[in-house]
């Protein structure tokens, strides 16, 4: 979800320190959950990616320009702000796990977004930039949180960390994307972040795309605009049937109808772009290449909408289930959004999600997040584990 529709700008990469390593290779993790954890957020990643050269379209001038898209449409794809915002969100819950608080996220967000002066904040979505204005009016959470677009999907951007985190327990999921989304979102912002996040955490044990839905319907209220959206775009999804020709084109349209409002400006709602992911991901059962394709090619918000339904495709099939062209294509981020993050890799914040207790080598440091690629990492912060 960025302010304008296009790729991320192009950084200087002359003197970008190399990508830091969260951490070493462990051998003795589990493969299903490291496999699933690492697909969880490349899947965020590819489908950012894919979907930011459709942002902001209708699916008319997407299939007027490129066709229905298939692929990579640049030579050099790269995520936006919400795979940097991801990469952010859960290195911070890296650091502090269950013990995670407002305190902890409002001081991040002053640390590394609002208290630096790195130049222009490109490629931010609006409720990003809603509330590092009021942070730097010196407005404290939840009062940072009232702006305009507290309802948007910027939270449920950058949520799949969360379930990660909280693998197999939706509840614990949405609680703590409410402790990170306290300071930018409120209301139906909030519950779209505690949908994808509950999502995610189902599909790291699960191999229904129907048990996905579920745990997110559980996680929000049921007279929430999120959760009827929701509710609307899944049964469109299953009641749609592809063309005759096999053009899953009806499909499409099924879902877009059943939450877009039609002349509504604004196309970062998040229970429109939650709803569209969990169609998307429902009209593809799950398979990552069609929820993720089925995302972009609705356009509106699309480098969320198929970023959100790839982090839940990619944790239910893994790694493993993402093309291997795909995953090639996605290196460390840029920090067009975010320049913290730049020289950060969305695996790593994977790896450095798991549960401590599923390694061999639990005491295996991460890098905490105040230690930034290529300078000495904070002595204070260096024993921080990731979990609580």
């Amino acid at each position: 979800m960025s302010g304008s529709p296009g790729p991320a700008p192009e950084a200087d990469t002359a003197n970008r320190p190399p990508p830091a390593r969260l951490r070493r290779e462990r051998p003795g993790l589990p493969g299903t959950l490291r496999d699933r954890a690492r697909g969880a957020l490349l899947g965020l990643a590819v489908g950012d990616a894919l979907g930011a050269p459709a942002e902001n379209m209708k699916p008319s001038r997407i299939r007027e320009r490129w066709g229905r898209i298939e692929g990579f449409v640049l030579d050099e794809p790269a995520g936006t702000d919400d795979t940097e915002y991801a990469i952010f969100s859960g290195l911070l819950l890296a650091e502090h796990g269950s013990a995670l608080t407002v305190a902890h996220v409002e001081a991040a967000w002053h640390l590394w977004i609002a208290d630096r002066d790195e130049g222009p904040f490109r490629g931010a979505g609006f409720s990003e930039r809603g509330t590092l204005e009021n942070l730097r009016r010196g407005l404290a959470a939840p009062i940072s949180a009232q702006h305009r677009h507290a309802w948007s999907d910027g939270l449920a951007m950058r949520a799949a960390p969360f379930g990660v985190y909280a693998t197999g327990r939706p509840a614990e999921a949405a609680r703590l994307v409410a402790v990170d989304g306290t300071v930018s979102h409120d209301g139906e912002g909030i519950y779209g972040g505690q949908a994808v996040a509950a999502g995610v955490a189902a599909a790291m044990v699960s191999d229904s795309p129907d048990a996905v839905v579920q745990a997110a319907l559980s996680v929000i209220p049921e007279d929430s605009w999120t959760a009827r959206s929701l509710h609307r775009a899944v049964s469109a999804a299953r009641r749609a049937v592809p063309g005759p020709d096999g053009s899953p084109l009806p499909v499409e349209r099924a879902v877009r109808s059943a939450v877009v409002i039609g002349g509504y400006p604004w196309t970062d709602l998040a229970p429109e772009a939650v709803g569209l992911a969990f169609g998307a991901f429902i009209a593809a059962r799950g398979d990552f290449r069609g929820s993720v394709l089925t995302a972009v090619n609705m356009g509106r918000d699309a480098d969320t909408t198929a970023a959100v339904a790839g982090s839940l495709a990619g944790a239910l099939g893994g790694e493993s289930g993402i093309p291997a062209h795909w995953a090639a294509a996605i290196g460390p981020v840029r920090g067009s959004c975010l320049p913290a993050m730049a020289g950060r890799h969305i695996l790593d914040v994977a790896d450095a999600l798991l549960p401590l207790d599923a390694t061999a080598d639990a005491a295996d440091a991460l890098l905490p997040l105040n230690a930034v690629p290529g300078r000495a990492t904070d002595p204070s912060n260096e024993n921080r584990q990731a979990a609580s």
